[in-house]
């Protein structure tokens, strides 16, 4: 088994939105989702989320509510505001020009 690769400084915060565009959902189970969806190779843990959670919830981009878990515990389940889905437009587009040029480097080799 491989190693879970390190997050590239400045991609936590466009993963974390892309994941609550699709769903709502608790910081717990924001993890298995990252981790699942990229199978594995990605792994964010709570020292890391948390505060990308609040920084995003801080500048408006994502707004937290409290609701009951499937197991009947409450958490705050966050969600992408109008705002956030701009920004997560603006951060899609910058990342594909990256990856674009990097790949496009790589591939001269």
């Amino acid at each position: 088994m491989s190693k879970p690769a390190p997050l590239l400084q400045g991609t936590l915060d466009l993963i974390v939105l892309e994941m609550l565009r699709a769903e709502p959902t608790n910081g717990y189970d924001l993890t298995l989702r990252i981790q699942a969806v990229s199978s594995d190779v990605l792994q964010v843990n709570a020292g890391s989320l948390y505060p990308a959670l609040y920084r995003l919830e801080e500048r408006g981009l994502i707004r937290a509510t409290w609701r009951e878990t499937d197991t009947g515990r409450r958490a705050k389940f966050y969600s992408v505001t109008a705002e956030g889905r701009k920004q997560l437009a603006d951060q899609r587009k910058a990342w594909e020009r990256f990856s674009g040029a990097v790949a496009a480097i790589l591939k001269r080799a």
